[in-house]
């Protein structure tokens, strides 16, 4: 396989864009496949066998496509398909989790005081119970489900001020954020929010994603493999969705910032 070929990249809507330009910024010579599966979103609400099937499906295309790598771009698909994707698939798949060590590590052993937003179901699956484990007996971890972040993402609402920071303060205003260290975004739709939560919250309080995390480890692991794009190669990306209306793709590409 040439180390030209694209890489794939899936969410289970537009928040994996927040990935893509990530990746457009800190791998440039890349071509990406971007597939959203937004007429399946949320896949927070759905069950792990029907995410499952999802994951399947758009990794075959891509496979057929010729990708290099497949890169998770979703939390919630991760924790419920990335180990059987793993083992269908023969190339590289990089999945994401909610970035709780870094959050945790920037106590340098001081206990922290962290809130984890996420989807509904990447806050009750093992995978992040698991990770939770590693770091609760030390630090202060909040799960707190945001359900309504990823809709209005996908419902093209983000620019509407007065709804988002009401649907935030309808999550948050039972904290004492003063007391928050951080707040650890683990969906990739809540990326796009930043802005707001940095409104939201006190400046002390520290807005943490996994995007840069994720593009690091498929750079090292593509670079292991002598998989990298040539310097002279000219990055692309190629955006597609299962609802081809109008709206979504103006939307993607707005996302993207194009």
């Amino acid at each position: 396989m040439s180390s030209n070929a694209p890489i794939g990249v899936f969410d289970s809507g537009l928040g994996g864009l927040s990935v893509v330009r990530r990746l457009r910024r800190d791998m440039p010579h890349e071509s990406v496949l971007y597939y959203g599966d937004s007429a399946h979103a949320p896949y927070g609400v759905r069950t792990p066998g029907e995410i499952r099937g999802f994951c399947f499906d758009i990794c075959d295309r891509f496979v057929e496509r010729g990708a290099k790598a497949i890169v998770v771009a979703c939390n919630t698909a991760t924790s419920a398909a990335v180990n059987d994707l793993r083992e269908r698939y023969g190339i590289p798949i990089i999945g994401m989790e909610p970035a709780l060590k870094v959050a945790c590590d920037r106590g340098h052993g001081v206990r922290q005081h962290i809130i984890v937003a996420a989807t509904p179901l990447t806050l009750k699956e093992r995978k992040f119970a698991d990770l939770l484990h590693r770091f609760d007996t030390e630090h202060d971890i909040r799960k707190q489900p945001c359900p309504q972040l990823v809709r209005i993402v996908e419902s093209g609402d983000l620019g509407d001020h007065d709804l988002v920071m009401d649907t935030l303060h309808g999550y948050f205003d039972q904290y004492d954020l003063d007391s928050i260290d951080s707040v650890v975004l683990g969906c990739t739709h809540f990326v796009f929010y930043r802005d707001y939560f940095r409104e939201l919250l006190p400046a002390h309080t520290a807005i943490i994603d996994g995007n840069e995390g994720t593009v690091n480890h498929l750079a090292v692991v593509l670079e292991s493999l002598g998989a990298l794009a040539s310097e002279d190669h000219i990055g692309s990306v190629d955006v597609d969705n299962s609802d081809t209306s109008e709206r979504i793709v103006d939307l993607s590409h707005a996302l993207l910032g194009e």
